[in-house]
């Protein structure tokens, strides 16, 4: 029932899902149970808090814009209910599949979801955006991806983003968006709310400069840590996390901080 590349579809299905069996293990074993369930991803950049009114008892809140056929599956809040039906991607599908639904990619299989469960959604212009290091064609196709640059007023609602000094702005970016595929739904970007970059090379010479003069001198000063971190420090760093942690599963730390660290040997 599932378009290809059907096996990091399903694998990405799995993954969700795990999250919501933990959620339940440790719920069961420390016998409550949550009010609210937020789904984010760790490659999102916040110019914003998250703000009360996105939460809606009864409604799965997901983002406006990036719907691709369907619902942006990039970030999520719901309360416990909403959310199991949400966040069972993988175990849900015999169910989509006899409801007849079929061909379905990510965004329109969480629609289909919420659907089939009688479950009510909202879509919410949601402050953040998906940081990626992906190379996009510019001006992108018409079912290319516009990459919005990361000072961007927004709020951008989980469209791709990156640090960069922009090379459209104002009537460029209605030259650029109006011609895309308008199905995909793509994040609102009129009224000066969206910069583009050309992403169609690396990032550039000097991005960090630009990430710094966004992002505030905070996490400015958390990019220079992490960019002089020692293998010794990362180790560490996960130390305090597995303490921190309810339950923990990984590959060993070492071999995480190794390669995420770039060394060859240790």
């Amino acid at each position: 029932m599932y378009s290809i590349p059907l096996q990091g579809l399903v694998q990405y299905f799995n993954l969700v899902e795990e999250c919501l069996t933990m959620i339940q293990s440790h719920q069961q074993r420390r016998n409550f149970t949550y009010d609210w369930i937020v789904r984010t991803r760790v490659d999102g950049y916040w110019n914003a808090p998250l703000t009360p009114e996105n939460f809606i008892p009864g409604k799965y809140v997901v983002p406006t814009g990036s719907s691709y056929g369907g619902l942006n599956d990039r970030f999520g809040i719901g309360d416990f209910n909403t959310s199991i039906a949400a966040l069972s991607r993988l175990s849900l599908i015999p169910e989509l599949d006899s409801a007849g639904f079929s061909q379905l990619n990510s965004e329109s299989a969480l629609k289909a979801q919420l659907i089939t469960r009688k479950v009510q959604y909202a879509r919410k212009r949601l402050p953040f955006c998906i940081v990626s290091e992906r190379k996009y064609v510019f001006p992108p196709s018409r079912l290319g991806v516009p990459v919005a640059a990361l000072a961007s007023p927004g709020p951008l609602s989980g469209a791709k983003c990156r640090p960069c000094t922009p090379v459209c702005q104002g009537p460029c970016v209605a030259d650029v968006m109006l011609p895309l595929f308008t199905e995909w739904g793509w994040t609102y970007w009129r009224n000066g709310t969206i910069e583009l970059c050309d992403a169609h090379r690396e990032w550039e010479k000097g991005w960090e400069k630009i990430f710094d003069g966004v992002v505030g001198e905070k996490l400015a000063a958390e990019r220079r840590r992490v960019k002089d971190l020692k293998f010794e420090e990362c180790v560490g760093d996960f130390g305090k996390m597995k303490r921190r942690a309810s339950s923990w599963e990984s590959p060993p730390v070492e071999e995480i901080c190794r390669l995420g660290l770039g060394m060859t040997q240790m």
